[in-house]
């Protein structure tokens, strides 16, 4: 498409299975902002001249890329916690308090 995009291992293997997975190889590529015709060589390529390694490196690639988003997705929400926390605690506290830290 016009904007360039860094197209990871795992990028590729998450969007041949997403394709796989329900079918739509065009859904996908919008999803992820890539070429409709770049996504279908991807799946065909992978279904028709994948070879059982490439399968099995594509799947671990996705896997780790997974792990890694959802703590990634864990720790954004710890953060997001945290800063509620303080946020309630700064309405709460008394402002001569603040105001007389030097």
């Amino acid at each position: 498409m016009g904007e360039s995009k860094t197209i990871t291992p795992e990028l590729k293997a998450q969007c041949i299975q997403e394709a796989l997975d329900i079918r739509n190889a065009a859904a996908v590529a919008r999803r992820h902002g890539l070429s409709v015709r770049l996504v279908q060589k991807w799946v065909h390529t992978a279904t028709k001249h994948g070879t059982p390694e490439e399968a099995r490196a594509l799947k671990k690639a996705l896997q780790q890329a997974t792990t890694e988003n959802h703590q990634l997705k864990q720790l954004l929400g710890e953060k997001d916690l945290e800063i509620a926390i303080l946020h309630d605690l700064l309405k709460k506290a008394p402002r001569a308090s603040l105001t007389d830290v030097k």
